[in-house]
């Protein structure tokens, strides 16, 4: 198969150029694309651990540890830990990591519509329910 075939250097690149503006965007904040979607899962709630966290981004819970490590010495998290449950450590956003909220949700949206501008309201439905469906796919019992 020709590498421009292949759905992997599709995905990768397409991936790598979403990424790329998306950082560009962001920088202006001082925010990356991980660190958004920490924003994101904690926009709305008081709190989640770090392995929830990793869970909705899938990411595994020691690269989340470094992202949360950035975060909290930028003052846009705190980490504390559970007082009925020691074992536990809790995400909880910062007032600065909350102020954030509506100019990085404006600058999502800006991407989100620079990046499909070119696609009808039909073709975007249908993308996003193909990449939710490779993203869903399940290969651990198939070799």
């Amino acid at each position: 198969m020709e590498l421009k075939e292949c759905i992997n250097f599709l995905l990768t690149t397409a991936q790598h150029n979403v990424f790329q503006l998306m950082s560009t965007k962001l920088a202006a904040y001082d925010i990356t694309p991980s660190q958004y979607g920490v924003l994101a899962c904690l926009w709305g709630k008081s709190h989640a651990t770090p392995k929830q966290i990793a869970e909705v981004l899938s990411l595994e819970t020691s690269t989340i540890s470094g992202v949360l490590d950035r975060m909290q010495k930028k003052d846009l998290i705190d980490r504390v830990i559970n007082k009925e449950d020691r074992r536990e450590v809790q995400v909880m956003i910062t007032e600065k990591g909350r102020a954030l909220e509506a100019p990085i949700s404006r600058i999502i949206d800006e991407v989100n519509e620079q990046v499909l501008r070119s696609f009808s309201e039909a073709e975007v439905a249908r993308l996003k329910d193909d990449l939710r469906r490779i993203a869903n796919l399940d290969f651990s019992a198939s070799n």
